[in-house]
Protein backbone atom coordinates (compact mmCIF):
# COMPACT_ATOMS: atom_id res chain seq x y z
CA UNK A 1 0.00 0.00 0.00
CA UNK A 2 1.51 3.15 -1.17
CA UNK A 3 0.77 5.69 1.84
CA UNK A 4 0.55 3.20 4.69
CA UNK A 5 -3.02 3.30 6.70
CA UNK A 6 -2.13 6.13 8.75
CA UNK A 7 -2.30 9.54 6.97
CA UNK A 8 -2.73 13.22 8.71
CA UNK A 9 -4.29 16.32 6.95
CA UNK A 10 -1.82 18.56 8.36
CA UNK A 11 -2.94 22.14 9.63
CA UNK A 12 -1.22 24.99 8.88
CA UNK A 13 0.17 26.89 12.29
CA UNK A 14 -0.36 31.10 12.29
CA UNK A 15 1.14 33.68 14.01
CA UNK A 16 -1.07 35.53 15.95
CA UNK A 17 -0.86 38.17 12.69
CA UNK A 18 -2.17 35.48 10.18
CA UNK A 19 1.28 35.16 8.48
CA UNK A 20 2.48 31.08 8.20
CA UNK A 21 4.38 29.75 11.50
CA UNK A 22 7.49 27.98 9.47
CA UNK A 23 8.67 27.72 13.07
CA UNK A 24 5.80 25.96 14.40
CA UNK A 25 4.76 24.02 10.96
CA UNK A 26 8.24 22.53 11.60
CA UNK A 27 7.62 21.29 15.30
CA UNK A 28 4.05 19.95 13.63
CA UNK A 29 5.96 17.86 11.22
CA UNK A 30 8.18 16.31 13.35
CA UNK A 31 5.20 15.74 15.66
CA UNK A 32 3.22 13.75 13.24
CA UNK A 33 6.23 11.70 12.40
CA UNK A 34 7.07 10.93 15.52
CA UNK A 35 3.64 9.45 16.62
CA UNK A 36 3.07 7.04 14.13
CA UNK A 37 2.15 8.99 10.80
CA UNK A 38 3.28 6.82 7.07
CA UNK A 39 2.27 10.15 5.00
CA UNK A 40 1.37 13.83 5.72
CA UNK A 41 -1.02 15.76 3.92
CA UNK A 42 -0.21 18.94 2.88
CA UNK A 43 -2.71 21.78 1.79
CA UNK A 44 -6.26 19.72 2.93
CA UNK A 45 -9.04 21.41 3.86
CA UNK A 46 -7.42 20.89 7.78
CA UNK A 47 -4.52 23.44 6.39
CA UNK A 48 -7.37 25.96 6.02
CA UNK A 49 -6.67 25.06 1.89
CA UNK A 50 -8.93 27.81 0.26
CA UNK A 51 -7.02 30.66 2.97
CA UNK A 52 -4.07 29.81 1.68
CA UNK A 53 -2.69 31.49 -1.73
CA UNK A 54 -1.46 29.75 -4.27
CA UNK A 55 2.14 30.41 -3.59
CA UNK A 56 1.67 29.95 0.20
CA UNK A 57 0.54 26.05 -0.86
CA UNK A 58 3.59 25.67 -3.05
CA UNK A 59 6.12 27.24 -0.10
CA UNK A 60 4.31 24.44 1.95
CA UNK A 61 4.91 21.25 -0.39
CA UNK A 62 8.74 22.66 -0.14
CA UNK A 63 9.22 23.20 2.63
CA UNK A 64 7.29 20.04 3.73
CA UNK A 65 9.48 18.26 1.78
CA UNK A 66 12.61 19.34 3.22
CA UNK A 67 11.53 18.81 6.81
CA UNK A 68 10.45 15.02 6.14
CA UNK A 69 13.64 13.97 4.22
CA UNK A 70 12.04 11.14 3.43
CA UNK A 71 11.39 10.25 6.92
CA UNK A 72 7.33 9.83 5.47
CA UNK A 73 5.33 10.36 2.09
CA UNK A 74 4.06 13.70 1.49
CA UNK A 75 1.10 14.13 -1.00
CA UNK A 76 -0.33 18.05 -2.06
CA UNK A 77 -3.48 19.13 -1.49
CA UNK A 78 -3.80 20.57 -5.39
CA UNK A 79 -7.47 19.94 -6.30
CA UNK A 80 -9.87 23.12 -6.49
CA UNK A 81 -13.18 23.94 -8.81
CA UNK A 82 -11.29 24.74 -11.54
CA UNK A 83 -10.14 22.24 -13.65
CA UNK A 84 -7.16 24.60 -15.31
CA UNK A 85 -5.95 25.73 -12.11
CA UNK A 86 -5.95 22.43 -10.89
CA UNK A 87 -3.48 20.73 -13.27
CA UNK A 88 -1.29 23.84 -12.93
CA UNK A 89 -0.79 23.07 -9.02
CA UNK A 90 -0.59 19.68 -9.90
CA UNK A 91 2.30 20.10 -12.16
CA UNK A 92 4.17 22.25 -10.02
CA UNK A 93 3.49 20.18 -7.00
CA UNK A 94 5.17 17.28 -9.49
CA UNK A 95 8.20 19.28 -9.87
CA UNK A 96 8.86 19.87 -6.22
CA UNK A 97 9.20 16.21 -6.03
CA UNK A 98 5.63 15.45 -3.96
CA UNK A 99 4.81 11.12 -3.30
CA UNK A 100 1.27 12.27 -4.90
CA UNK A 101 -1.93 14.36 -5.08
CA UNK A 102 -4.83 14.80 -3.27
CA UNK A 103 -7.86 16.08 -5.37
CA UNK A 104 -11.31 17.20 -4.01
CA UNK A 105 -14.29 16.86 -6.36
CA UNK A 106 -14.74 20.26 -6.90
CA UNK A 107 -16.85 22.13 -4.73
CA UNK A 108 -19.35 25.78 -5.62
CA UNK A 109 -20.19 24.75 -9.10
CA UNK A 110 -21.82 21.37 -8.28
CA UNK A 111 -20.49 19.21 -11.30
CA UNK A 112 -23.15 16.88 -12.68
CA UNK A 113 -21.15 12.84 -12.10
CA UNK A 114 -19.94 13.26 -15.64
CA UNK A 115 -18.72 16.77 -14.59
CA UNK A 116 -16.84 15.15 -12.16
CA UNK A 117 -15.38 12.23 -14.11
CA UNK A 118 -14.39 14.45 -16.69
CA UNK A 119 -12.65 16.86 -14.44
CA UNK A 120 -10.60 14.18 -12.90
CA UNK A 121 -10.03 12.46 -16.05
CA UNK A 122 -8.42 15.64 -17.40
CA UNK A 123 -6.08 16.40 -14.33
CA UNK A 124 -5.08 12.59 -14.01
CA UNK A 125 -4.15 12.67 -17.52
CA UNK A 126 -1.65 15.49 -17.21
CA UNK A 127 0.42 14.27 -14.48
CA UNK A 128 2.29 11.17 -13.73
CA UNK A 129 1.73 11.23 -10.00
CA UNK A 130 -0.01 8.93 -7.51
CA UNK A 131 -3.32 10.33 -7.18
CA UNK A 132 -6.15 10.55 -3.98
CA UNK A 133 -9.13 11.61 -4.89
CA UNK A 134 -11.56 13.69 -2.00
CA UNK A 135 -14.95 12.62 -1.69
CA UNK A 136 -16.43 15.28 1.19
CA UNK A 137 -19.91 16.30 -0.10
CA UNK A 138 -20.67 18.11 3.64
CA UNK A 139 -17.83 20.73 2.17
CA UNK A 140 -18.33 20.61 -1.69
CA UNK A 141 -22.49 20.45 -1.76
CA UNK A 142 -21.80 17.86 -4.20
CA UNK A 143 -21.44 13.68 -3.18
CA UNK A 144 -19.44 11.64 -6.09
CA UNK A 145 -21.12 8.32 -6.15
CA UNK A 146 -19.70 5.29 -6.15
CA UNK A 147 -20.35 4.30 -9.50
CA UNK A 148 -18.28 7.55 -10.22
CA UNK A 149 -15.59 7.22 -8.17
CA UNK A 150 -15.38 3.41 -9.16
CA UNK A 151 -15.12 4.58 -12.88
CA UNK A 152 -12.12 6.95 -12.11
CA UNK A 153 -10.25 4.10 -9.98
CA UNK A 154 -9.77 2.31 -13.62
CA UNK A 155 -7.42 5.35 -14.25
CA UNK A 156 -3.94 4.58 -14.12
CA UNK A 157 -2.32 6.51 -11.96
CA UNK A 158 -5.55 7.13 -9.01
CA UNK A 159 -4.63 5.12 -6.45
CA UNK A 160 -6.44 5.70 -3.51
CA UNK A 161 -10.00 7.35 -2.25
CA UNK A 162 -10.46 9.39 0.63
CA UNK A 163 -13.96 8.95 1.10
CA UNK A 164 -15.90 11.80 3.61
CA UNK A 165 -19.75 11.16 2.46
CA UNK A 166 -20.47 9.75 5.97
CA UNK A 167 -22.57 6.71 3.96
CA UNK A 168 -21.38 3.28 4.99
CA UNK A 169 -23.27 2.06 2.60
CA UNK A 170 -21.61 4.36 -0.48
CA UNK A 171 -18.07 3.49 1.42
CA UNK A 172 -18.51 -0.28 1.12
CA UNK A 173 -20.74 -0.41 -1.95
CA UNK A 174 -17.75 1.18 -3.31
CA UNK A 175 -14.92 -1.15 -1.90
CA UNK A 176 -16.42 -3.74 -3.53
CA UNK A 177 -16.84 -1.88 -6.52
CA UNK A 178 -12.81 -0.88 -7.04
CA UNK A 179 -9.84 -3.29 -8.01
CA UNK A 180 -8.24 -4.82 -4.61
CA UNK A 181 -4.84 -2.35 -5.32
CA UNK A 182 -6.99 0.85 -5.03
CA UNK A 183 -6.98 1.90 -1.29
CA UNK A 184 -10.32 3.16 0.49
CA UNK A 185 -9.63 5.55 3.68
CA UNK A 186 -11.85 6.73 6.07
CA UNK A 187 -12.09 10.73 5.60
CA UNK A 188 -13.60 10.89 9.02
CA UNK A 189 -12.09 9.76 12.40
CA UNK A 190 -15.71 8.90 13.85
CA UNK A 191 -16.13 6.36 10.67
CA UNK A 192 -13.02 5.25 11.13
CA UNK A 193 -12.90 1.18 12.35
CA UNK A 194 -16.93 1.16 11.12
CA UNK A 195 -14.69 1.58 7.84
CA UNK A 196 -12.15 -0.56 8.03
CA UNK A 197 -14.59 -3.60 8.84
CA UNK A 198 -15.83 -3.43 5.26
CA UNK A 199 -12.77 -3.15 3.46
CA UNK A 200 -10.88 -0.04 4.45
CA UNK A 201 -7.08 0.90 4.49
CA UNK A 202 -6.88 3.07 7.22
CA UNK A 203 -7.36 6.87 7.79
CA UNK A 204 -6.68 10.38 6.62
CA UNK A 205 -7.28 11.88 10.27
CA UNK A 206 -7.31 15.31 11.85
CA UNK A 207 -7.62 13.71 15.24
CA UNK A 208 -4.32 12.09 14.72
CA UNK A 209 -2.74 15.28 15.30
CA UNK A 210 -3.36 14.66 19.03
CA UNK A 211 -3.89 10.81 19.05
CA UNK A 212 -1.40 9.46 16.24
CA UNK A 213 -0.12 6.56 18.85
CA UNK A 214 -3.40 5.76 19.83
CA UNK A 215 -4.80 5.55 16.20
CA UNK A 216 -2.02 3.75 14.47
CA UNK A 217 -2.18 1.43 17.62
CA UNK A 218 -6.38 0.88 16.53
CA UNK A 219 -5.42 0.24 13.16
CA UNK A 220 -2.53 -2.29 13.36
CA UNK A 221 -4.70 -3.97 16.30
CA UNK A 222 -8.02 -4.59 13.91
CA UNK A 223 -5.37 -5.73 11.60
CA UNK A 224 -3.14 -8.18 13.44
CA UNK A 225 -7.12 -9.60 14.67
CA UNK A 226 -7.69 -8.44 18.00
CA UNK A 227 -10.84 -6.62 16.95
CA UNK A 228 -11.69 -6.47 20.50
CA UNK A 229 -9.01 -4.49 21.80
CA UNK A 230 -9.51 -2.10 18.57
CA UNK A 231 -13.28 -1.56 19.47
CA UNK A 232 -12.05 -0.29 23.08
CA UNK A 233 -9.63 1.76 21.52
CA UNK A 234 -11.85 3.41 19.33
CA UNK A 235 -14.95 3.94 21.79
CA UNK A 236 -13.03 5.40 24.29
CA UNK A 237 -11.48 8.36 22.01
CA UNK A 238 -14.82 8.63 20.09
CA UNK A 239 -15.32 11.65 22.32
CA UNK A 240 -12.10 13.54 20.68
CA UNK A 241 -13.01 12.14 16.92
CA UNK A 242 -16.26 14.31 16.87
CA UNK A 243 -14.88 16.74 19.17
CA UNK A 244 -12.67 18.20 16.82
CA UNK A 245 -15.72 18.55 14.58
CA UNK A 246 -17.80 20.32 16.93
CA UNK A 247 -17.29 23.64 15.30
CA UNK A 248 -15.57 24.12 11.73
CA UNK A 249 -12.22 22.55 11.26
CA UNK A 250 -9.64 22.93 11.82
CA UNK A 251 -10.92 24.80 14.77
CA UNK A 252 -11.03 22.95 17.57
CA UNK A 253 -8.11 20.68 16.61
CA UNK A 254 -5.58 23.71 16.56
CA UNK A 255 -7.03 25.08 20.50
CA UNK A 256 -6.19 21.46 21.03
CA UNK A 257 -2.98 21.89 19.81
CA UNK A 258 -2.15 24.93 21.21
CA UNK A 259 -2.55 23.89 24.65
CA UNK A 260 0.24 21.26 23.90
CA UNK A 261 2.17 24.72 22.42
CA UNK A 262 2.21 23.11 19.06
CA UNK A 263 0.48 26.03 17.66
CA UNK A 264 -1.45 29.29 18.45
CA UNK A 265 -5.07 28.72 18.12
CA UNK A 266 -4.90 30.98 15.38
CA UNK A 267 -7.53 30.76 11.91
CA UNK A 268 -7.92 32.69 8.92
CA UNK A 269 -11.19 34.54 8.31
CA UNK A 270 -14.31 33.49 7.45
CA UNK A 271 -12.83 31.01 10.82
CA UNK A 272 -12.76 31.79 14.24
CA UNK A 273 -11.51 30.73 17.09
CA UNK A 274 -13.33 29.38 19.72
CA UNK A 275 -15.48 31.32 21.99
CA UNK A 276 -15.88 31.37 25.98
CA UNK A 277 -18.69 28.86 25.84
CA UNK A 278 -17.11 26.36 23.50
CA UNK A 279 -13.96 26.57 25.12
CA UNK A 280 -15.80 24.85 28.36
CA UNK A 281 -17.64 22.51 25.64
CA UNK A 282 -14.26 21.42 24.84
CA UNK A 283 -13.12 20.12 27.98
CA UNK A 284 -14.99 17.01 28.37
CA UNK A 285 -13.42 15.20 25.24
CA UNK A 286 -9.50 17.62 25.51
CA UNK A 287 -9.45 15.39 29.20
CA UNK A 288 -8.89 12.73 26.82
CA UNK A 289 -6.37 13.41 25.36
CA UNK A 290 -2.83 12.69 26.93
Amino acid sequence: MLFGRLMTAMITPFTKDHAIDWVKQAEVIDHLITTGNDTIVVAGTTAESPNLSHDEKLQLFQFTLEKVAGRVKVIAGTGSNNTTQTIQLTKEAEALGVDGVMLVAPFYNKPSQEGLFQHFKTVAEATKLPIMLYNVPGRTGVNMTAETMARLAELENVVAIKEASGNLSQIANLISMVPDDIAVYSGDDALTLPILSVGGAGVVSVASHVLGREIKETIEAYFAGNVAHAARLFRKYLPVFEGIFFTSSPVPIKYALSKKGLCEPTVRLPLVELDEQQVVQAQSWLQLIP
